[in-house]
């Protein structure tokens, strides 16, 4: 860890130079004062060389140096950026030389990965937090709270659409290295009411569609999804590679409704619709740096020795359910899944608002996706 007037800061390595650790991530740092970029992890030099000037980093290393990154004494934390398949195999390296992992989502691409991550961590003593960005937002988060104090009287139904056009060959549209719908936009909408219902689902059904196009050969291009949960409440949500964009879920009550649009932007403006007793009243919420909050907040957990909040555990029952929606369009039926018990959900005591990130860095050898991270 560096000292900087008098305060220790969290030395990290950014693993993977995608689109969204271009645009997302490696500005976020200049925000998040407690959290320093030391070293940045690729196989392209040209973006290792680019980007390490850009941001003054001294540190780079390939794939394949990956070992001597973890062990040069000159980082405590990685953020892993790369392709959903490698999460854990990144994840468990790291771990196993005592280094702390914030990993984006999904967490990984089964729940055997997920568990080994997990035990890696704990055997290593070190933090794993998975990137749910959401659960430091303020809009997001202020949502729960409405839930919670039940303005809308008692939430029986969830609703969302997360619509986005991807370009053929994106790595999203690739089976071999955990692409698909639901990994990567539908886990927004899943993890969505489970913070929102402060539940979890006990039967999954899903069906997934594919109108044949070339870029849709590996994965589905949509899937419609429904989860029971405890006391008969019912989800919804449809997410797709093909639409126009879209973003926005509502959860309706006994007494009244909350509607958030966009609802899973990592810039930009939320704005929340609450109607009750038939009258509607608009609120808007300012952009903010998600990327910053989240290494401020696991940097100081590091700091702290805090548990991460959305630990490990979030990831994994995120990543089991996707596999019972998976086996359930492949059987064609409803999948019971078993309730894990979580006590551990995301308040509004955890939001953190930092002034907005830079808007559109050139990105080098990687190409932007319509739509949201």
């Amino acid at each position: 860890m560096t000292a900087t007037n008098g305060k220790r800061k969290i030395r990290y390595a950014v693993v993977g130079l995608g689109w969204f650790a271009q645009e997302a991530a490696l500005p976020s740092f200049v925000h998040a004062k407690n959290s320093e970029l030391v070293a940045l992890v690729s196989d392209d030099p040209i973006k290792s060389e680019e980007l390490s000037k850009k941001y003054g980093i001294e540190h780079t290393y390939s794939y394949e140096e990956y070992e001597d990154c973890l062990a040069s004494g000159e980082i405590d934390a990685v953020y892993i950026a790369l392709p959903n398949h490698l999460h854990c195999d990144y994840t468990v390296r790291a771990a196993n030389q005592a280094i702390h992992v914030l990993c984006e989502k999904p967490m990984a691409v089964t729940e055997q990965e997920c568990e080994a991550m997990i035990k890696a961590a704990n055997d290593n003593n070190v933090k794993l937090m998975i990137a749910y960005r959401l659960h430091l937002e303020e809009a997001n988060l202020q949502a729960v709270e409405i839930i919670r104090s039940k303005q809308i009287g008692e939430p029986r139904i969830f609703n969302s659409v997360f619509s986005q056009q991807v370009e053929e060959g994106n790595i999203r549209l690739r089976n071999v290295t955990g692409g698909g719908t639901l990994y990567d936009i539908g886990i927004y909408c899943i993890n969505a009411v489970r913070y929102l219902f402060q539940d979890e689902p006990i039967e999954v059904f899903a069906v997934a569609a594919n109108k044949g196009e070339q870029r849709f050969s590996e994965v589905e291009e949509m899937t419609s999804v429904t989860l029971r949960f405890p006391n008969e409440r019912l989800a919804t949500f449809t997410c797709s590679f093909g639409g126009a964009n879209v973003s926005t879920y509502q959860v309706v009550g006994t007494k009244g409704d909350l509607r958030v649009e966009p609802a899973y932007p990592w810039q930009g403006e939320i704005k929340h619709y609450l109607t009750i007793n038939g009258e509607t009243q608009e609120r808007t919420f300012e952009d903010h740096d998600q990327l910053a909050a989240e290494f401020t907040y696991f940097s100081d957990c590091i700091l702290q020795d805090k548990d991460p909040e959305p630990s490990g555990t979030e990831g994994l029952i995120d990543v089991s359910i996707i596999q019972a929606l998976y086996q359930s369009i492949e059987m064609d039926k409803p999948v019971q899944i078993q309730t894990r018990d979580r006590h551990q959900r995301p308040t509004s005591t955890q939001a953190i608002e930092l002034p907005p990130a830079e808007k559109k860095p050139d990105l080098i050898h990687a190409a932007s996706p319509s739509g949201e991270s």
